[in-house]
C-alpha cells in the first residue's frame, strides 16, 4: 500500500473513531441536561456540573495518555477508548442519582483522550507539512458529531425511552470505534517514512530532526503573515513548561475553553428561557456544534497560510460581540447565528492550538506537551464555563446576562493572551 493511501486511511480511522464520542461530548449533555433535571429533581448548576466533571476526566488524563501512546501504540489507545465510553454509557442508563450522571461524564471524558490525542499525534505524523489541515480533519468531525447527532438523541428519547436508547448507542460506539482503530498508527510503526518536512526558504542545507521538527510554519512575534522557520530540536516537556509561550496558551484554554464549552449546556436552557419549544433550543445547540466543526477543518487550513495568531485571536474576539449580544436576542434564527460564532471561535481553539504547539515545541514531545495544556481546559474551563454558568442562573432566577458578560470579557481575555504565543527564542531563527 501506498505511502498517501495509508495516511488517507489513518486520517479516516480517527475520524470515524472520534465521531461518536465527539457527539456524547458536545451533544448529548445538552439534550439530556433537562432529563436529567426531570429525573433526578435537581436544578442548573447540578447539570451544569456534569461538563465539569467530563473535562475533569480530560484534565487528569490527557498528559499520560501523551506519554502511553509513545509506549503502547494509537490502535490500543483508540481501542481503549471506544470499550470506556461505550461501557460508561451502558452503565448511566442505570443511573439512580445525578451523581452516577457525574460518573459517567468522569469516565466519557477519560476516554475521549484516548481517541483525541493519538488521533492529532497520527494525522500530523503522516502530514508534516499540512499539519494544520490535517489536525483540522479529525477536529471536524469530533465536532460534528454533536451537530449531526444533537437532532437524533430527542428523537430516540422519545421513540426508544432513556434506558434503551443508551444501551443502543453503547453498543455502536464500542463496535465502530474498535474497528476504525485498526487504521489509526504513525507511519513508523507501519514501516513507512516519517513524510518530510517543508523546506526554510535559501535554506536547503536543514536536516529534520527524527519528528519532522526542523522547518515548520510559525508566526512572527506579532501574529502577522505566517512565515517559515527552523527549529533545532524538538523541546522536552521541562524546557516546555520553562517558558512564558506556554503558559499563556494555558491561561488561553482555560478561559476561551470556558466560553466555548459553556454553550453546550447554556445554548439549549436559554432556548428554553425564551419560550422556544424543544426542537427550536436543540437548534441552538445544532448550530453551534455545526460551525464548531467545521471551523475546526476551515481554521486549520486557513492557520497554515494566514497564520495561527490571526485565526485564534479573530475568532475569540467574534464570540466576545456573540455573547454580548446574544441576552438581547427574542428569536431562535438570531440565537442560532451567534451560537454559531461562539462554536466558530470553540472549534478553531481546538484545531490550530495543535499546530501551534507543534510550531512552538516541534512533534517529537507533541503529546505530553499537549497534554499538559489541556489540564487547563480539564481543572478550569469545566468550572469557570458550565457549572459556575448553572449556578449563577440558580442565584439569578434564570437571568442569562451576567452569565454572558462573563463569558464575552473570557473570550477577550484569550484573544489577547493567545498573541503572546510565539515560539521560544532559543534553538530558533526565522528565515530571511
Amino acid at each position: 500500500m501506498t505511502r498517501m493511501r495509508r495516511g488517507v486511511l489513518a486520517v479516516a480511522g480517527s475520524c470515524v473513531a472520534i465521531f461518536l464520542p465527539g457527539a456524547m461530548i458536545f451533544g448529548y449533555p445538552g439534550i439530556m441536561a433537562p432529563e436529567w433535571r426531570s429525573m433526578f429533581g435537581v436544578g442548573e448548576g447540578a447539570t451544569g456540573s456534569v461538563l465539569f466533571f467530563m473535562l475533569a476526566g480530560v484534565g487528569t488524563f490527557m498528559f499520560v495518555v501523551g506519554k502511553w501512546q509513545e509506549k503502547i501504540g494509537t490502535r490500543l489507545m483508540v481501542s481503549i477508548s471506544a470499550v470506556v465510553c461505550g461501557l460508561a454509557l451502558f452503565a448511566a442508563s442505570h443511573a439512580q442519582s445525578i451523581y452516577f450522571i457525574y460518573l459517567w461524564a468522569f469516565l466519557t471524558g477519560a476516554s475521549s483522550c484516548f481517541i483525541y490525542m493519538p488521533g492529532l499525534t497520527v494525522v500530523q505524523r503522516w502530514f508534516v507539512r499540512r499539519r494544520g489541515l490535517a489536525s483540522g480533519v479529525v477536529n471536524l468531525f469530533f465536532g460534528i458529531g454533536g451537530a449531526a447527532m444533537a437532532p437524533v438523541f430527542p428523537r430516540l428519547l422519545e421513540t426508544m425511552g432513556y434506558e434503551p436508547m443508551n444501551r443502543l448507542l453503547s453498543l455502536l460506539i464500542i463496535g465502530v470505534g474498535i474497528i476504525a482503530a485498526q487504521f489509526v498508527e504513525t507511519p513508523e510503526r507501519t514501516g513507512h517514512a516519517a513524510e518530510p518536512p517543508v523546506q526554510a526558504a535559501g535554506s536547503s542545507g536543514m536536516k529534520a530532526d527524527s519528528a519532522g521538527a526542523t522547518a515548520q510554519r510559525s508566526e512572527t512575534a506579532s501574529g502577522g503573515l505566517a512565515k517559515v522557520v527552523a527549529v533545532g530540536k524538538s523541546l522536552t516537556v521541562g524546557e516546555s513548561l520553562r517558558t512564558r509561550s506556554f503558559w499563556f496558551l494555558w491561561l488561553t484554554w482555560a478561559l476561551q475553553g470556558a466560553a466555548g464549552i459553556a454553550m453546550v449546556t447554556l445554548s439549549v436552557a436559554f432556548g428554553l428561557a425564551r419560550g422556544f419549544p424543544m426542537e427550536s433550543a436543540a437548534l441552538i445547540l445544532t448550530a453551534f456544534n455545526l460551525t464548531n466543526g467545521l471551523s475546526r477543518l476551515v481554521s486549520g487550513l486557513v492557520s497554515d497560510y494566514v497564520g495561527r495568531h490571526l485565526t485564534l485571536s479573530a475568532t475569540f474576539f467574534a464570540a466576545a460581540c456573540a455573547y454580548f449580544v446574544l441576552p438581547h436576542i427574542q428569536a431562535v434564527g438570531p440565537a442560532a447565528a451567534m451560537a454559531a460564532v461562539i462554536g466558530f471561535s470553540y472549534g478553531t481553539l481546538f484545531a490550530v492550538s495543535a499546530p501551534l504547539v507543534s510550531d512552538c515545541y516541534g512533534l517529537r514531545h507533541f503529546g505530553a506537551i499537549f497534554g499538559l495544556v489541556f489540564t487547563a481546559f480539564g481543572f478550569l474551563s469545566g468550572l469557570l464555563g458550565p457549572a459556575l454558568g448553572g449556578y449563577v442562573l440558580d442565584l439569578t432566577s434564570g437571568d442569562f446576562l451576567p452569565v454572558f458578560l462573563y463569558l464575552g470579557v473570557f473570550c477577550i481575555l484569550s484573544g489577547f493572551f493567545i498573541r503572546l504565543v510565539v515560539p521560544p527564542r532559543q534553538g530558533v531563527r526565522a528565515s530571511e
